[in-house]
């Protein structure tokens, strides 16, 4: 029964709750009136062909923000050499490929996704597929395969030969350390590195639930060369034993001990000030069957609100979508962040999740691209380098096509989680 007193304070609340700061509505409506770029600019990672080139060429001839971004995706997912998305992406334990996506089409504020799906291969599409057919957002596994199938797209095989054998030398070396038991929030939880100490972090909390960017922390990671090397020689002479060709070898051992996780995103704003964006994956390798990480889930993988402006992620899914990583960077955005600022401060929320014990944080990589409505950009990453020693780096075409290194919260690279 509610008392008089209860409606009261209800109201009260529900009065506080609606009231905005004048100084949070300026903000948001100055971010609106924003004047779009002069040219396009897509941010993305380097995809290692011409469809960002291409894409770009499609947005100065006036095609839609969504088609551009698309053409990105599918030169991915139809590449059967790139083992993080569609054709010839890593599989599941059990050996099957199962791919995600998600898309939002800033114009017409329309979202569609797909998670968990099985034999198709342009999944972005199947995505974009769902908002246009159907009055749903997310379909998922089974049903979403009838569907694609239903509007014409084929059924086929993604588990490419050479995906097969490397998850065959993965069977053979490093099945036991997979992804099942308890999650690094769980007390029975046990650090695999334990003899390995970690660095310790220069940042308090209060810096890191600050939405002030505060000093970017830097750390050096262990120096793993003569462990990788050994571990390396012993896949390579494993992978013969499997009949990988000479040439595969050392990139099969390479997807064993960090296994692609080239998910990818694309941000678009033209002119107009038309934005979209999508990202599609095969998500994990090895990861358990009907796992899905952030790269469906609209707001995690990727948001766009056609006032602000887009963002996406790639790498640890289950850390993003956790902090709402892609919906908190537009937000973000929108109280007057620059595009690096918004993405900073989303990393140092994923760290806070765990404050600030980089036991933990050593463990965990992440990776955004963030594009504003008048054209502003930025890459963040929580780490300044990959595993392989190589810098986290975007692609950027703003009339002329270049590629970036990240701004990052960490200096050096996360640790391989499946740990070997």
């Amino acid at each position: 029964m509610t008392t008089r007193r209860d409606f009261l304070s209800l109201s009260a609340l529900t009065s506080a709750a609606l009231t905005i700061p004048d100084s949070f509505a300026q903000t948001a409506d100055a971010v609106k009136q924003m004047q779009p770029p002069a040219k396009p600019v897509i941010v993305t990672r380097v995809t290692g062909d011409q469809s960002i080139q291409e894409a770009y060429q499609m947005l100065l001839d006036g095609q839609d923000t969504l088609d551009c971004v698309h053409h990105v995706c599918i030169g991915r997912e139809n590449d059967p050499k790139d083992h993080s998305v569609g054709l010839g992406g890593l599989p599941n334990e059990e050996g099957v490929v199962e791919l995600d996506s998600c898309c939002m089409h800033g114009p017409s504020r329309s979202a569609g996704s797909v998670g968990g799906v099985r034999n198709i291969k342009n999944v972005c599409l199947v995505a974009r597929k769902v908002f246009e057919h159907t009055g749903h957002v997310m379909l998922v596994a089974e049903g979403a395969e009838r569907f694609a199938v239903d509007l014409g797209f084929p059924r086929e095989n993604l588990l490419t030969d050479d995906a097969r054998k490397i998850w065959m030398l993965w069977k053979e070396n490093n099945s036991q350390m997979d992804w099942w038991g308890p999650s690094m929030t769980q007390p029975g939880w046990k650090d695999p590195y334990a003899d390995k100490p970690a660095p310790k972090p220069t940042m308090d909390l209060h810096g890191l639930s600050s939405l002030n960017p505060g000093p970017i922390p830097r750390h050096p990671t262990p120096n793993w060369i003569p462990t990788i090397r050994v571990r390396t020689q012993k896949l390579v002479q494993m992978a013969a034993d499997l009949g990988i060709p000479p040439e595969d070898r050392l990139f099969a051992a390479e997807q064993v001990l960090w296994p692609t996780t080239g998910t990818i995103h694309v941000s678009v704003v033209n002119p107009k000030g038309e934005i979209s964006g999508a990202t599609t994956t095969s998500g994990l390798a090895w990861k358990l069957p009907g796992r899905l990480g952030d790269s469906p889930i609209l707001g995690a993988g990727s948001y766009t609100d056609q006032d602000v402006g887009s963002a996406g992620a790639t790498g640890s899914g289950e850390e993003n979508i956790k902090v709402a990583g892609a919906h908190t960077i537009v937000e973000l955005m929108r109280q007057g962040r620059t595009p690096q600022e918004a993405g900073l401060e989303t990393l140092r929320r994923i760290v806070r999740n765990y404050n600030g014990d980089m036991t933990k944080v050593r463990l965990l990589d992440m990776e955004y691209y963030i594009v504003r409505k008048d054209g502003a950009y930025a890459g963040c990453s929580l780490w300044s380098t990959s595993p392989t020693g190589k810098p986290r780096v975007i692609a950027v075409h703003d009339g002329a096509y270049r590629v970036e290194k990240c701004a990052y919260l960490f200096e050096g690279a996360s640790l391989e989680w499946p740990p070997f």
